[in-house]
């Protein structure tokens, strides 16, 4: 059975988020990756049975391999080594659950694509039809989107000439809204934003080489930092099918959308039904669960286990 919810009796939720329950525990936190799986900002009723495992192991990987680039979050991920009053929950615990320094999120999403897909596509596609501009460098009429100049000849799935970084406001409540990096720029200060965006292209380009060489395509990506004592470090999952639009290499076609190893299988299949995206979500059928199961599955196992 997946894991909808929790309940830690004696212990304070810091939030419950759309996947994550968060526990405070003073100058730590407890982060629980349950089987939930939401789609166009929206809680589904059905769970993924094994998601939050996967999702877990995914991250301490991830944790790992880029701890060289930039300091993160994770204290432990072992049970063992949790407070002696948490080990009670192990069942719960073990294998979903990560103990994490406590620090002040950055409110800004750090997006980096290095293809053109999903809603940066349609966002691309709708500005050809209304609103181009003049690139400074080249004197070339190109399209322009949250700042950045395009070709006017891109298709979908096109690899982009460089990893670009679109950063979006962070809410809890309200859909991320995409800015410009000179909006961000006036919401944290330059120093910190180049910092952000110097860092998330470095990460993304790290990682997305590596998962080349196991068959994976990693089209965009988000990061989250925030501050401890001064210092920005990486936080809260980071590079997983959640997080990230992973793509099959072999099967990779341009002009047209990709098979992936993230949840657009039941994206897809939310908008083929016709749901109107908004609460309360439909039930999943078990097909489309286990076809989302297996997607999960087969990222870690390329990504990780091979």
């Amino acid at each position: 059975m997946p894991l909808l919810k929790t309940d830690l009796g004696g212990f304070k939720r810091y939030t419950r988020g759309k996947v994550r329950d968060i526990y405070d525990l003073g100058d730590r936190l407890l982060i629980i990756a349950t089987d939930r799986i939401s789609a166009f900002d929206v809680i589904l009723p059905t769970g993924i049975p094994n998601k939050g495992e996967i999702l877990t192991a995914m991250s301490l990987f991830w944790f790992d391999f880029t701890k060289d680039i930039i300091p993160n979050h994770l204290i432990t991920a072992k049970v063992d080594e949790y407070p002696e009053d948490l080990q009670k929950y192990r069942e719960i615990l073990e294998g979903r659950s990560m103990l994490v320094k406590k620090a002040k999120r950055i409110d800004i999403e750090c997006v980096v694509r290095g293809y053109m897909a999903g809603s940066f596509w349609k966002e691309y596609t709708e500005k050809l039809q209304s609103e181009v501009g003049i690139d400074q460098e080249t004197g070339e009429t190109n399209v322009v989107l949250h700042g950045i100049y395009f070709p006017p000849r891109l298709k979908e799935s096109q690899k982009l000439a460089k990893p670009i970084f679109t950063p979006a406001t962070k809410a809890d409540k309200v859909h991320d809204q995409n800015i410009s990096f000179d909006q961000m720029i006036r919401l944290v200060g330059k120093k910190l934003a180049v910092f952000l965006r110097d860092k998330s292209l470095k990460l993304y380009q790290k990682s997305a080489s590596y998962a080349e060489t196991k068959g994976i395509i990693i089209a965009d990506t988000k990061f989250e930092f925030g501050l401890l004592d001064d210092q920005v470090i990486l936080i809260d999952e980071v590079l997983s099918s959640d997080s990230s639009r992973f793509w099959p290499k072999e099967g990779y076609l341009l002009g047209r959308p990709q098979e992936s190893f993230d949840k657009q299988y039941v994206r897809d299949y939310l908008e083929r039904i016709g749901w109107n995206k908004k609460p309360p979500a439909p039930e999943l059928s078990s097909e489309v669960v286990l076809k989302t199961m297996e997607k999960y599955e087969e990222a870690y196992k390329r990504l990780v286990e091979t």
